[in-house]
């Protein structure tokens, strides 16, 4: 009877505490989630009540933002797309006189000069350059009226308007590059041609553009007393363009820069 009543306790025990643990766990999960909704509640009453104070404020900055929205697609349909096509409307006769005088024989000079002022009540490539500055026409009519200034030998206008130039096309990017580079060296600007040159060499890798412009940097930098820059230049033409026109000579070019390299 003894060890019944003791194991009779012993399992009384036990109940209990389980029974105490288990409202202690509700307790502290009732409390938890009341914490929570408490944080919660407080948490919306203060962005309400910042709202409220705040009203006028918010008000005009979304209606800032929705006027800044409403005008950009105004500006784009209305404004930016008709100037578009009314600047390429107007490229079209001076880019005829830029091309003509790019496949020329004879009087290039003049047609680049019509190509450049326009005639007979037609805008030429500085008026549309300045007056669609915005537009894509604009922006051709920058790169093409700084290769006829190239032409005609007016090497300043040359730099300004191909700087002026930008693109995606990275054929056009380049030769503008090079181009200003040919406009600094005919003026004696050997160190901004120099300069130019690398850009357009460097600015994407090409087996026609890359090859013309290292040999044309590294004759620059013969001229400058850079002759180990100007045979790195050299030896890369011989290394990655070996079928380009530039690289058939290249070994004369690399025994001038290596010779220089000793006086």
């Amino acid at each position: 009877m003894a060890t019944y009543k003791k194991r009779g306790g012993k399992v009384r025990r036990e109940k209990i505490s389980d029974a105490e643990d288990a409202q202690q766990i509700d307790y502290t999960g009732e409390s938890t989630t009341k914490e929570v909704f408490d944080t919660l509640d407080e948490t919306a009453s203060k962005s309400e009540q910042w709202l409220e104070k705040n009203q006028k404020p918010v008000f005009i900055f979304l209606a800032t933002v929705l006027f800044a929205v409403l005008a950009f697609v105004a500006y784009t349909k209305f404004v930016k797309g008709p100037k578009e096509i009314t600047a390429a409307n107007e490229l079209v006769y001076s880019k005829k006189h830029f091309f003509d005088a790019e496949k020329a024989i004879t009087g290039k000079d003049s047609l680049y000069t019509i190509a450049l002022n326009g005639v007979d009540g037609k805008y030429g490539l500085v008026d549309i350059a300045k007056k669609y500055s915005t537009t894509k026409a604009g922006n051709m009519a920058n790169y093409m009226a700084g290769i006829a200034y190239l032409k005609k030998n007016d090497y300043q206008n040359a730099i300004d308007y191909l700087s002026k130039f930008s693109s995606d096309d990275d054929a056009l990017i380049i030769q503008a590059k090079g181009n200003i580079g040919d406009a600094f060296a005919d003026i004696d600007q050997l160190e901004d041609a120099l300069t130019y040159y690398k850009k357009a060499a460097n600015l994407k890798n090409s087996s026609f553009f890359t090859p013309m412009y290292l040999l044309k940097a590294g004759n620059i930098a013969l001229e400058l007393g850079k002759f180990d820059e100007a045979l790195s230049m050299f030896e890369r033409i011989k290394k990655e363009y070996p079928k380009a026109d530039e690289a058939k000579k290249i070994d004369i070019f690399i025994h001038s820069a290596k010779y220089a390299t000793k006086k």
